[in-house]
């Protein structure tokens, strides 16, 4: 997928095209290419904050009676990475993400934590270059169809305690998440967890945080037993 072809497919054509081009480069591409000097994680930071509005913004409005409590729920299942990256890839960011060669060749476009990360990335860039508007547009058209299946199917509770409840029923042991591996410098490390009922492993998830990745776990589990 090209630039051009990517602006098509969410419905929008970038003023300043450097906006766009940075939303997709990731932090480990700067290492092998000193004539970069910028990579995505501010834009992240920016879009992140403008989706956590819109999200809020949206469900305040479509259930005017349901109490808080309910709808920080939705809001977080419905922000939750494994939401983010199947959107990512939905509009084909993976294809555009820009690494350094180790990264591309473990996987890096089809990380889930990864194109959580780029989408948000995005809505920061679209935001900075159109504003608010066209930042929800999008939002609306990729990721708000999404909550009818979240709530038809019960996830806008999170998966580690839906895990719990299953491990608990099934076998009377409340999962343990144990540290496999943690990647990276301090400050971009990112953290791959399993989720363990025992001495079995039924999931793993990789994260930003120890919290994050261990949602990923939890979420795998419940995958690999439907």
């Amino acid at each position: 997928m090209t630039l051009s072809e990517f602006q098509k497919k969410i419905d929008y054509k970038f003023k300043d095209m450097r906006i766009l081009e940075t939303a997709f480069i990731h932090r480990s591409f700067l290492n092998e290419n000193r004539e970069v000097n910028e990579h995505n994680e501010r834009l992240e930071f920016l879009g992140d904050a403008v989706l956590e509005l819109i999200a809020t913004e949206f469900l305040f409005r479509k259930f005017p009676q349901k109490p808080e409590g309910e709808m920080t729920t939705l809001r977080s299942a419905l922000v939750r990475g494994e939401q983010l990256a199947e959107v990512a890839r939905e509009i084909g960011a993976g294809s555009l993400l820009r690494f350094s060669k180790g990264e591309a060749k473990s996987g890096g476009a089809d990380k889930p934590y990864l194109l959580a990360n780029v989408f948000e990335a995005i809505l920061g860039a679209v935001y900075l270059d159109a504003g608010y508007e066209k930042t929800r547009e999008i939002v609306e058209k990729f990721l708000f169809p999404k909550l009818e299946k979240i709530i038809e199917e019960g996830t806008q509770t999170d998966a580690k305690s839906n895990f719990q409840e299953f491990a608990q029923a099934k076998f009377s042991i409340t999962p343990q998440y144990k540290i496999i591996s943690e990647i990276g410098p301090d400050h971009a490390k990112i953290f791959r967890m399993g989720v363990y009922v025992g001495d079995q492993l039924f999931g793993v998830g990789e994260g930003i945080n120890k919290q994050a990745a261990e949602q990923v776990a939890a979420a795998e589990a419940l995958k690999k037993l439907k």
